[in-house]
């Protein structure tokens, strides 16, 4: 059974996380297993506690079991003037239906940036993201906030953590094979056929 994530829930998990060995900074680690293989990431709740307690109420939920990363975007699908390096994943292109969206983090605010590795929350409109993520296969700080950036209201994407293992697994997924008949209107070149299964995303340390 789906259980949808009140936005009480998700405030009350963003003070929950593990202490990083030597620092005053603290760190929660979650593996993302996928049928490529795992992905491990490091996650940063002190810089964007929102996002960082929602992917973990999410997991937690098991709303990322049976999700998958759908979507890549890279030199030959991309437009050239503000081109990325991605791969987008989660349980829907367009979420989890009921999914409590929460509040944006700017990245000039976080201090995190869209180089390799980052994981980061997919968005429209600033404060729409729930369940969908991608993670930054090259530096693409043009998803930073700022002007210039590849969005057209200069509110960026938020970071909410990096990559520490599994960078060729997510390159492996960038360069699968797209055209996938299931994408929606405009995507088709993005999309992975076929999509790439996410088994569970696993939180190691600072879970409820």
């Amino acid at each position: 059974m789906i259980r949808i994530l009140t936005l009480v829930t998700v405030i009350a998990l963003a003070a929950c996380s593990g202490s990083a060995p030597g620092s005053n900074e603290r760190t929660v680690t979650a593996v993302i297993a996928t049928e490529a293989g795992d992905i491990t990431v490091e996650l940063y709740p002190d810089r964007a506690p929102l996002s960082v307690a929602n992917f973990i109420a999410h997991a937690e939920a098991g709303h990322f079991d049976g999700a998958s990363f759908y979507r890549t975007v890279r030199a030959d699908n991309d437009r050239p003037e503000a081109r990325i390096d991605v791969i987008q994943g989660g349980v829907d292109f367009d979420g989890l239906p009921g999914a409590v969206p929460i509040a944006h983090e700017r990245t000039d605010e976080t201090g995190l940036t869209h180089r390799r590795g980052a994981i980061s929350m997919a968005r429209d409109a600033p404060g729409t993201a729930s369940t969908e993520f991608f993670i930054v296969i090259h530096d693409s700080v043009i998803l930073d906030a700022g002007p210039g950036g590849r969005h057209p209201d200069g509110e960026g994407f938020a970071v909410f953590g990096y990559v520490t293992d599994g960078m060729d697994v997510a390159e492996a997924i960038w360069s699968a094979p797209t055209g996938g008949a299931d994408a929606p209107e405009g995507y088709a070149a993005q999309w992975l056929d076929p999509a790439v299964g996410i088994r569970s995303v696993v939180v190691e340390n600072g879970g409820r």
